[in-house]
């Protein structure tokens, strides 16, 4: 977790295994356009059926507050009300109280206040994957593989602590001070540590490397509030070690800021092109086009999405898409394709209302039915994966109706999400189902995270940087020897072998997200991905 998450269950960004990926998302407009004030009814003996909708309402709440035969929790009540109003309209309207709403903006402001570390709760124990580079743990000294074992004198280690605890342990405002103690491998008793709070950067951009001698990959896991200077500091980087074609992953990103979306279609498409617009009942037609700051406008690109690609990811792919700019690689994307306005109450609280709908350049809006209701809408992902969908194209749930031509003459489909113009169905057979089972128990992440913290120094020593990592290392007879013996001392009744389907790839890539993190787990993790591949396929037979 970052105080961020590592977490043992499989992870919907990054997991190899999963023989589904349903992200559930909410995906957040920008603006304001409306404020709403909920005041108590002048009448609370009573139920007045003569009075407006608003004050019915009310009437209705105070009704219940003073005449209910139990006592009643007001703030409760009201904000049930107010959720169950609002999801009554479309899925993504919707009520956040003001205890949640600071955790709920973080991910997309890009910072919270904490230690600095990214933390894996092993064998009922704190252990740190990665101090943040930069952040206050880093600084004093906090390294890879230590276990905290105390915070403010109270033990964490071997009392079942949830991650939600550690949050709360570690995170504080930046300034104040938290005392923990940690056991490091070779030293024998505790260290103290006196660590003062600081803000930590969360960042949206997973990962950025040279997929090949020209082709650049970027991964983005949201659209956050920095996730446009991420970018370009990505593309500016890739761009000096030679990257002419860019493989941009969507996969999974459920979407945030409309602008950001906009300013990242930007980087792509020339000056005057359409990038999206908006449109609601009471706020008129809002055309986004593209500018002259473009760096990357006429080199080859493709953009992966899934079925966890949602609202700012659905509108970059669907200007690139409608441009003819992107070879579009994947599944069918989430369908969300309403605009929220974020109104703060002040109690604290707040509501996002959905004012408008956005459509791509060749006029389709995207948004999926949600006449069923909130659970038949989120359920609809389920159904693909039931009706066959994400297996084969030819399952794929089309509204033939919508169509629309982009300026090459391709069909392009509104209705229900970005349909992909090369479809690479959901790969089940990519690792034997024995290896599958054994990552699903954590087994293989534990087993990776021990074997590094016993052999982290002679890693170290023979691979000084990631790079040299993913090149050379290999997984020999002697890692999968450990981990038979790792899988029998925790009475798992697997064994496994070195030519186990998917085997040495998964294992590798653990060993390295331990040993470097991001930068060599996803390089390795790629190299057995279809999707990955076909985009170097498609990229390598076009012209710069």
């Amino acid at each position: 977790m970052q105080e961020k998450e590592d977490s043992q269950k499989p992870s919907k960004k990054i997991n190899p295994f999963m023989p589904i990926y349903f992200a559930l998302v909410l995906a957040f407009g920008v603006g304001f356009g409306y404020f709403l004030t909920f005041k108590n009814s002048p009448n609370p003996a009573g139920y007045n059926h003569q009075t407006t909708a608003g004050s019915k309402i009310n009437s209705l709440l105070n009704f219940i507050q003073t005449q209910y035969v139990d006592t009643i929790n007001e703030t409760q009540l009201e904000n049930k009300t107010i959720s169950t109003l609002l999801k009554s309209l479309d899925p993504h309207s919707d009520y956040i109280p003001a205890a949640e709403l600071k955790m709920v903006n973080e991910p997309l402001e890009g910072n919270f206040d904490g230690i600095g570390v990214e933390f894996n709760i092993i064998d009922d124990t704190v252990r740190v994957i990665n101090p943040i580079v930069g952040g206050p743990s880093e600084k004093i000294g906090i390294k890879s593989g230590d276990r905290i074992i105390g915070v403010e004198n109270k033990s964490i280690a071997g009392v079942k602590i949830k991650n939600k605890e550690v949050f709360k342990l570690l995170r504080g405002e930046s300034g104040s001070i938290v005392n923990i103690k940690v056991l490091r491998s070779g030293v024998k008793s505790p260290i103290s540590f006196a660590i003062e709070r600081g803000e930590i950067p969360l960042y949206s951009l997973d990962i950025a490397y040279m997929a090949t001698k020209d082709i650049g990959y970027i991964k983005i896991s949201k659209f956050a509030e920095t996730t446009y200077d991420e970018y370009i500091k990505a593309f500016n980087d890739l761009s000096k070690k030679g990257m002419k074609k860019l493989i941009l992953d969507l996969r999974d990103n459920g979407g945030g800021y409309l602008k950001i979306a906009v300013d990242l279609a930007d980087e792509f498409l020339t000056k005057g092109l359409q990038i999206v617009y908006t449109e609601g009942r009471m706020h008129p037609k809002k055309v986004y086009n593209a500018t002259s700051k473009g760096g990357f406008e006429n080199n080859g690109l493709v953009v992966l999405i899934d079925e966890g690609s949602a609202s700012a990811s659905e509108i970059l792919a669907g200007a690139l898409q409608d441009n003819d700019r992107a070879t579009i690689i994947g599944r069918r994307s989430f369908g969300k394709g309403l605009v929220q306005d974020q109104v703060n109450l002040t109690d604290g609280s707040a509501v996002r209302l959905t004012i408008a709908r956005y459509y791509t350049p060749t006029g389709r809006c995207i948004q999926k039915s949600y006449e069923g209701g909130v659970d038949e809408y989120y359920d609809e992902e389920i159904q693909r994966y039931n009706n066959g969908e994400l297996y084969n194209a030819d399952s794929m749930k089309i509204d033939k109706t919508k169509q629309f031509k982009t300026p090459n003459g391709k069909t392009v489909y509104g209705g229900g999400g970005i349909v992909p113009d090369i479809f690479v169905p959901l790969d089940t057979i990519r690792y034997d189902k024995i290896v599958n089972r054994i990552y699903f128990s954590g087994a293989l992440n534990t087993f990776a995270f021990d074997y590094v913290d016993k052999q982290r120094n002679q890693l170290l020593a023979k691979y000084n940087n990631p790079n040299d990592f993913v090149k050379a290392y290999l997984i020999s007879e002697n890692e999968v020897s450990a981990l038979n013996n790792y899988l029998a001392n925790k009475k798992i009744n697997y064994k496994v072998t070195a030519n186990m389907k998917g085997l040495p790839v998964i294992l590798k890539a653990l060993i390295g997200r331990v040993l470097f993190d991001k930068d060599a787990y996803f390089p390795i993790i790629n190299s057995n991905d279809n999707a990955f591949n076909k985009a170097i396929e498609v990229l390598s037979i076009k012209a710069n």
